[in-house]
C-alpha cells in the first residue's frame, strides 16, 4: 500500500511521514480485575474478543502505513501488558526498563527487559520507579518527563543520566491523566529539515492536566503547540501516535481531529474503546523502538 507523504495545501506546512518501529502486545488476556487508575472499574464487564479485534485494527494500520511492529508475548497474569508504552523508553539502541509503581504490574518488567536484550538493545535496569514511555516523551533532543501519579521525580534524574539529554519535568495534577502520554502527544517524531522533519518538533497537550508551573514551561517552549479541549482529552484524544504526518487518534476526539487537519496533519481514527476500560488508548498500546543511529542510516 502506498502511503501519502506530504500535504499539498499552501495554507499549511508540508508534513512528511517518518518510518517508525513499534512494540505491541496482543491483549489475549485483557480484563479489568483490579483498580489502579480512575478508568478501571472491575465490576464492569469487559470483552476480551472485542479488545483483540480493536487492537488488531491498530496493528494492521501501522503495517499499512509502512511501519515495523514487533510483538512481545502476552503473559496470562498481566492483563495490562497490552499497554506496552509503559514497558520502557528507548533512544539510540538503549532501553531504559520500567519499574512499575503497583505490584499488579511489577511482573511485566522482567518480560520487557528480556525482550529488549533479546532484540539487541543495550538495557538499563532502573533503580527508580518509572513507567516508561507512559511518562517519558522525546521531543527533538529533549525528554519531557511526567510525574505526579506514577513515575517519580527521581526517575527524571536517572533517565537524564542514562541518556545524557535535557529532561524537562512536568507535574500532572488530574488523576484521569495519570501518565504524561494521556495528556500530551508528540506530533513530530523527527526534528530538523536535514532529517526530513520540521525545524522544530511540535506537540499537542491538555493544559488543565498540568500545574501552573508546568503549563508555563510548555507555553514558553512550545508556543505553537495545539491546545486540546477537556472534552477531547477525556476521550483519550491525546493518547495518540504520530509519524509526522499520520496521527492515529480516537474517533471521539472531533475537535482535535479538526485542529490536526488545520495544521497539515492527517488524522486517522481508530476505536480502542474496549481498552479504554483499562485506562489505555492508542499510545498506551504503542512503544517506540528507536534503534542505534548506525542502524537507522543503514
Amino acid at each position: 500500500m502506498s502511503t501519502p507523504e506530504t500535504v499539498t495545501s499552501t495554507a499549511t506546512p508540508a508534513r512528511t511521514a517518518q518510518h517508525r518501529r513499534y512494540l505491541m502486545c496482543r491483549p489475549e488476556h485483557f480484563t479489568v480485575s483490579y483498580k489502579i487508575n480512575p478508568w478501571m472499574e472491575p465490576a464492569n464487564p469487559t470483552d476480551t474478543a472485542n479488545a483483540v479485534a480493536q487492537w488488531q485494527k491498530l496493528y494492521d494500520l501501522y503495517l499499512e502505513l509502512g511501519h515495523e511492529v514487533g510483538l512481545i508475548e502476552p503473559l496470562e497474569d498481566f492483563p495490562d501488558m497490552v499497554y506496552t508504552a509503559n514497558g520502557g523508553f528507548l533512544i539510540d539502541g538503549v532501553a531504559y526498563a520500567p519499574k512499575f509503581r503497583f505490584t499488579e504490574r511489577a511482573g511485566e518488567a522482567p518480560a520487557f527487559t528480556d525482550w529488549f536484550r533479546a532484540n539487541g538493545f543495550t538495557t538499563v535496569v532502573p533503580e527508580e520507579v518509572n513507567e516508561g514511555e507512559g511518562d517519558f516523551l522525546l521531543v527533538g533532543n529533549t525528554i519531557l518527563a511526567g510525574t505526579g501519579f506514577r513515575s517519580t521525580g527521581d526517575s527524571h534524574r536517572e533517565i537524564g543520566e542514562v541518556f545524557g539529554r535535557e529532561v524537562i519535568s512536568l507535574n500532572l495534577i488530574d488523576p484521569r491523566f495519570y501518565h504524561l502520554d494521556t495528556a500530551l502527544t508528540v506530533l513530530d517524531p523527527v526534528e530538523g529539515v536535514e532529517n526530513s522533519g520540521p525545524e522544530r518538533a511540535n506537540i499537542a497537550y491538555l493544559p488543565g492536566a498540568f500545574d501552573a508551573a508546568s503549563r508555563a514551561i510548555l507555553e514558553e517552549r512550545y508556543p505553537d503547540a495545539i491546545l486540546v479541549s477537556d472534552d477531547d482529552g477525556a476521550v483519550f484524544g491525546l493518547n495518540s501516535a504520530s509519524d509526522g504526518y499520520n496521527v492515529i487518534i480516537s474517533p471521539r476526539a472531533k475537535g482535535f481531529e479538526a485542529q490536526l487537519r488545520e495544521r497539515g496533519y492527517n488524522p486517522i481514527m481508530v476505536d480502542l474503546s474496549e481498552l479504554l476500560l483499562g485506562g489505555g488508548g492508542i499510545k498506551c498500546c504503542t512503544l517506540e523502538l528507536r534503534a542505534a543511529q548506525e542502524e537507522k542510516s543503514a
